[in-house]
């Protein structure tokens, strides 16, 4: 019988915590031993590839917790402009409980290592397409096609992912709920359109 994984979870943990708040670069291997607990020779066993395979985990970590977030969001709100000003009150609260230290460790990592890193650029456009296609399966649900409710679930991630970075320059949560708030308005009047010129 295989041993139990136990120090796996804690690494990819703490690494999603640290690339969050200090980016890839700036956190070390020892830096992620220390926040984790984890004996460091457990690192190198369940990460024999190195730093960049932890980074992996760590985006395709963040971005399963993320689509969790958005599908119990999708399922508690009427419209997809409801669902994005609920999330954008969940991320202007985690951003102003730290401070407005914390970025999001999807774009963090990406920023620092995509398309360099195939595996972690491969793992950063799961974790988006996720998200998206929550999204774009609300947007159908309010009537939109498949085709414009895809590319507006794209303009609504990048319109956020942009204020999230605003948000942490500004040091305020004004540029995430202006953000969703405009989207909200943004559809709403888009689905008055008649579907054939939309």
């Amino acid at each position: 019988m295989p041993a139990i994984p136990r120090h796996r979870q804690p690494i990819v943990d703490a690494a999603v915590r640290l690339f969050r708040r200090q980016g890839y670069a700036g956190t070390g291997l020892n830096d992620i031993v220390d926040a984790s607990g984890a004996p460091k020779g457990s690192l190198y066993h369940y990460f024999p590839a190195g730093k960049a395979s932890i980074a992996v985990a760590a985006v395709e970590e963040a971005g399963r917790r993320v689509a969790e977030t958005m599908t119990s969001l999708a399922n508690e709100t009427r419209s997809t402009g409801d669902l994005l000003r609920a999330h954008a009150r969940l991320l202007s609260g985690w951003m102003r409980k730290s401070g407005f230290k914390d970025g999001c460790p999807i774009t963090t990592v990406l920023l620092e290592l995509a398309p360099k890193e195939r595996a972690v650029a491969e793992a950063g456009r799961k974790a988006y397409a996720a998200r998206i296609d929550v999204l774009k399966r609300k947007l159908i649900s309010d009537g939109f096609s498949p085709v414009v409710a895809a590319r507006l679930a794209v303009l609504c991630v990048s319109a956020l992912q942009g204020a999230l970075i605003q948000a942490r320059v500004d040091r305020s949560s004004a540029p995430i709920e202006a953000a969703a708030e405009e989207l909200s308005k943004m559809l709403q009047a888009i689905s008055t359109v008649p579907p054939g010129s939309r």
